[in-house]
């Protein structure tokens, strides 16, 4: 699978994510403070990765600030994401499952090296839900990026 990763800024957790993901077998394209001469800023770089997932360049991605609030909020500006802030493997799993969640967000402040590992597992592991109230509720939300206005 091809990942796209982005982060603002560039230490252990974000290293470890594009590592871990690599020794999972993926291919991973990095954005922000994580790709030299690229814009650190959390909202410039969690719209790139963002935007590879949307158009398809990308199968899914995760975004990275501080406390993860913006990168979420800035990859779910993209029509077609549906980002999802991920402070745990429960809500990592309901994230996909419920939700179809595309792109990961993460906190780099509250995710340490063994709950990324546990929020990664749950992440890949769940597919999104077959039950018709589930597939109405992403479905909902395509309809919603649809009535945005032009960009």
């Amino acid at each position: 699978m091809r990942i796209s990763v982005s982060s603002d800024v560039d230490e252990p957790v974000a290293r470890s994510l594009v590592a871990e993901l690599r020794d999972r077998g993926h291919e991973v394209v990095t954005h922000g403070a994580l790709r030299p001469g690229d814009d650190p800023q959390w909202a410039v770089c969690s719209e790139s990765a963002a935007r590879e997932v949307a158009t398809g360049a990308s199968d899914q991605a995760v975004v990275c600030c501080w406390t993860g609030t913006g990168a979420s909020i800035a990859a779910n500006k993209v029509p077609g994401v549906r980002a999802a802030l991920c402070t745990d493997a429960y809500t990592a799993d309901g994230a996909r499952r419920w939700n179809d969640a595309n792109v990961l967000a993460l906190s780099l402040r509250l995710t340490s090296e063994p709950l990324l590992k546990e929020i990664l597992d749950a992440w890949f592991t769940a597919a999104a839900s077959e039950d018709a109230d589930d597939r109405e509720n992403v479905s909902r939300i395509g309809q919603l990026d649809s009535n945005r206005p032009a960009q």
